[in-house]
């Protein structure tokens, strides 16, 4: 994904606009930090655009089989928990 200026963006708007508009997404960055992502709207997922930040990553396995792991039974409440962890016990 090509990355930006702020003030390359602003020059330029018309142009990056119709880039945008045909499908391209850009990077915008401001004193050299990239604040923004500029694309079509509805491009990215909440997800997609942790994981482009850097802030998430793929899941590497799927999630069947976690139904099959048998539950245990707490020896203690939660309160009891929260309790001994704030040293009320």
């Amino acid at each position: 994904m090509e990355t930006i200026s702020h003030r390359e963006m602003r020059n330029r708007s018309g142009t990056y606009l119709r880039r945008v508009e045909a499908g391209e997404s850009f990077l915008v960055s401001n004193n050299g930090t990239v604040v923004a992502l500029l694309g079509p709207p509805d491009m990215l997922s909440g997800i997609e655009v942790a994981r482009r930040r850097g802030q998430s990553r793929p899941a590497h396995a799927t999630a069947e089989g976690f139904g099959a792991i048998a539950r245990r039974k707490a020896t203690s409440t939660s309160a009891e928990i929260v309790a001994d962890t704030r040293g009320r016990w």
